[in-house]
């Protein structure tokens, strides 16, 4: 699976389950270590975990299965990597506090 159709399948997913503020940077030629990294947030702990568990199918879905996942157990901020994909979900003070979009410097209000 092409890094596009990666990032169309999570942003699908995250639209799906109302993530919030969802920004796509593209890292390629920037970065060895991924093509694309999705930073999104969710309303609380519940809902962080809910999105990362239906990225985490759906990638196994399309044969994805091995994707690394830090973060499940507190859900304050979870790590998907896909490989040619990373997703960040975070709750948002804990994204605020990381402020990775300034990182990577892509603004806060990026679309996807």
């Amino acid at each position: 699976m092409s890094a596009e159709a990666l990032e169309e399948l999570v942003l699908a997913s995250l639209d799906d389950d109302k993530a919030e503020d969802v920004v796509s940077i593209d890292l390629e030629g920037k970065s060895s270590v991924t093509d694309v990294m999705v930073i999104a947030s969710g309303r609380s702990n519940r809902h962080v975990g809910a999105i990362a568990d239906h990225i985490i199918r759906k990638l196994k879905e399309v044969g994805h299965g091995r994707a690394k996942v830090e973060g499940l157990k507190t859900c304050d901020w979870v790590l998907i990597d896909a490989g040619d994909v990373i997703v960040h979900i975070f709750r948002p003070e804990v994204r605020e506090f990381y402020d990775l979009e300034k990182m990577w410097s892509v603004a806060p209000s990026g679309e996807a």
